[in-house]
C-alpha cells in the first residue's frame, strides 16, 4: 500500500487553509512541497515563508522537493521551516554525497531526485546513504504533465537495486500519477505516489486520495 503525497503545487493558493484541512482529514500521509528557483527548472513556485505557514497547519510529514541549484545554501532554512524530508536533484549537486551528509546532519531524511533522462544506475554509490529516491516521471518544472511510460522500467530496475543493497530506501514517483496508472506504478515497485492535479482538480479530493491509497 503506497504512501500518498498530495502536491501543493496544484492546490488553490487562494484557499491553502482549506486545502490543508482537506489533506489533514484525508488518508494522505505526506505533503509534497515543490520548490522551484527558475534556474534549475523553468518555473518559480513557492519557498520558505509558505512552508513555514503550512507547517503550522499540519503535523503530517513534509516532503520538500528542491528543484533548485546550490541547495546546500538553503538546507538549514528548510529544516527550520518544517521539512521532514529534503530531496535534492542529482543533476543539481556537484558534490551529492556532501549534500546528503548536510541534510542528515540537520536531522532530516535525505532524498535524491532524478530527471527522466538520468539512469538509475547513477544512484548506485549513494543508495546506502539516502532514505528516498524521487523518480521524475515528467520533466520537472510544471504540473499537469503526462506520465512518461518508460518510468515503469526505471522503477523496476531501481527496485532490484534497492532490494539487492538491503537498504530501506523508498521509491517516490512524481509527475502524471492518475487513478488509471497508479496500480501499474505500485506494481512496478513504487512506495510513494505524488499526486497533484489528480487530487486537487477532483470534485472529491479525499475520495481520490482514498482510491490511490487502495492500490
Amino acid at each position: 500500500m503506497a504512501i500518498i503525497a498530495p502536491s501543493l503545487l496544484a492546490a488553490d493558493f487562494l484557499n491553502l487553509s482549506a486545502e490543508c484541512k482537506m489533506i489533514n482529514e484525508s488518508e494522505a500521509e505526506w505533503y509534497h512541497l515543490d520548490v522551484m528557483d527558475g534556474r534549475f527548472v523553468p518555473n518559480i513556485s513557492f519557498g520558505i515563508p509558505v512552508i513555514e505557514k503550512l507547517r503550522k497547519a499540519s503535523n503530517k510529514t513534509f516532503d520538500v522537493h528542491l528543484m533548485i541549484l546550490e541547495p546546500e545554501k538553503y538546507a538549514e532554512a528548510f529544516k527550520k521551516a518544517g521539512a521532514d524530508i529534503l530531496t535534492v536533484h542529482i543533476e543539481a549537486c556537484v558534490h551529492l554525497h556532501r549534500n546528503i551528509q548536510q541534510i542528515k546532519s540537520l536531522g532530516m531524511k535525505a532524498g535524491v531526485a532524478v530527471n527522466p533522462h538520468t539512469p538509475v544506475a547513477a544512484l548506485q554509490e549513494i543508495l546506502q546513504d539516502i532514505d528516498l529516491v524521487c523518480l521524475m516521471s515528467v520533466n520537472p518544472g510544471f504540473g499537469g504533465q503526462k506520465f512518461i511510460h518508460h518510468t515503469l522500467e526505471k522503477i523496476r530496475t531501481l527496485r532490484k537495486m534497492i532490494d539487492a543493497s538491503g537498504k530501506n530506501v523508498l521509491i517516490e514517483i512524481d509527475g502524471g500519477v492518475t487513478i488509471e496508472n497508479a496500480p501499474e506504478i505500485v506494481a512496478a515497485g513504487a512506495d510513494v505516489l505524488v499526486a497533484g492535479n489528480t487530487v486537487f482538480s477532483a470534485s472529491d479530493p479525499k475520495a481520490v486520495i482514498s482510491k490511490l491509497k487502495s492500490f
